[in-house]
């Protein structure tokens, strides 16, 4: 029974907020109609909408609120003022943190990282013998060599033409 009557509380405040509005809007429309005719502009010297706090609404040419009409649920929103927002961050301001921190300089001052690098680079070493000495046993080290060697000749022997393409060119 509680909820019903403040519905109705409610809704006897919007109605009756409903047909004020209706009544200014009415209102507006006759000054328009002296101005038409030449009389003065009440538009302009006529009062100003207030909030609870004496302050001028924004915006206030279209529907208004008044008395317990205010608090009513939604409405009450459009009266609070939006928080500022927070000042943007300068670039000085997001720089002034960063040091050798930031940037990893400092990692290996706590030990751990070299501690980590020791044993990674052990375990490397020593799987790189192992590969090496197992393609030795193959001999896929001596095939790896000729074939080195027989790059090199190449490359040796196309330098040797673009050099004697150069001569020819400058002497002609």
């Amino acid at each position: 029974k509680q909820w019903y009557q403040r519905r109705v509380a409610i809704t006897a405040g919007r109605d009756l907020n409903d047909e004020i509005n209706k009544l200014i809007r009415e209102k507006g429309h006759w000054q328009d109609r002296i101005v038409e005719l030449g009389g003065p502009n009440y538009h302009k010297i006529g009062p100003k909408m207030l909030d609870h706090q004496g302050r001028e609404l924004p915006g206030n040419r279209g529907y208004k609120y008044f008395g317990a009409a205010k608090d009513l649920p939604g409405v009450r929103e459009l009266f609070e003022e939006e928080a500022p927002k927070p000042p943007r961050k300068t670039r000085a301001d997001l720089m002034k943190d960063i040091d050798a921190y930031y940037y990893g300089y400092l990692d290996d001052d706590d030990g751990i990282l070299v501690k980590l690098e020791a044993e990674a680079e052990a375990k490397a070493r020593k799987m790189a013998i192992e590969e090496w000495n197992l393609k030795k046993e193959t001999g896929e080290i001596d095939k790896m060599l000729e074939e080195d060697e027989r790059l090199e000749r190449e490359e040796e022997q196309k330098r040797k033409k673009y050099r004697l393409r150069l001569c020819v060119d400058t002497t002609a």
